[in-house]
């Protein structure tokens, strides 16, 4: 496509991509919504039993912190899934703190072709009231893959284990339409979210065709997201 054309198809986009880049940074507000472990914010205390203080609900925790969510990838990475990303460093959501939980997103524009992608991390301490930090991480993560099934606009959801990603770990893909105005464009979504002890990670990756171009194959999206969550949870230290 000429210098030109290019450049008039990424104007013609930009709202939407603007727009819909924004409404990415809603998903991973699930997992910053009570950002302290042990404030019985999401994924806290309802979900997991109350042993009475046993000794397993008060063991220490694996993991202590938290990598730096825009760290867990690597460059070659993140160019691959997100083409011509102006910035592959990574757009850090949040407060950046890494003791409890943290996100980063980036998305790329390549001629129609929109790729975006959100690392999400989630640490939990153990509470003698709500249960271990691993008990409470597995209660997180059948919430953020319930979550999918539980949005009526999500479509076709589809969900499978994801082997040799932590401790364990769901592979869902959906399909979801995104208004920007009276405008609204066609998403092909995947999420992957993984346990490793504590700490609970989730990857999102969404890809459209704006104007002439064509939506990525769910195939494509499932393995790119879960190459991506298997990177970044081989982070956690």
């Amino acid at each position: 496509m000429p210098r030109k054309a290019q450049r008039t198809s990424q104007r013609r986009s930009g709202r939407p991509v603007r727009t819909l880049a924004c409404a990415a940074v809603a998903v991973p507000a699930l997992l910053l919504a009570g950002c302290s472990s042990d404030s019985g914010g999401e994924g806290g205390g309802s979900a997991a039993p109350d042993d009475g203080g046993s000794s397993e609900s008060a063991a220490p925790v694996r993991f202590k912190e938290l990598p730096d969510a825009c760290k867990t990838l690597s460059r070659d990475t993140v160019k691959k899934l997100t083409p011509k990303t102006e910035n592959a460093s990574g757009k850090r959501i949040g407060s950046g703190n890494t003791q409890d939980s943290g996100s980063c997103l980036w998305s790329g524009l390549d001629k129609f072709d929109y790729r975006q992608l959100t690392v999400s991390l989630k640490r939990f301490e153990s509470d003698p009231s709500r249960g271990s930090g691993n008990e409470l991480a597995s209660a997180f993560l059948s919430q953020q893959a319930a979550a999918l099934k539980e949005d009526k606009a999500n479509k076709g959801v589809k969900s499978s284990p994801a082997g040799g990603i932590g401790d364990s770990a769901t592979s869902i893909a959906y399909e979801v339409e995104k208004k920007d105005g009276k405008k609204s464009e066609d998403f092909r979504e995947h999420r992957v979210v993984a346990r490793s002890a504590n700490v609970v990670l989730t990857v999102d990756y969404a890809g459209a065709g704006f104007e002439s171009g064509k939506l990525p194959s769910a195939d494509e999206l499932k393995k790119n997201a879960e190459r991506a969550a298997s990177e970044a949870s081989a982070a956690l230290k």
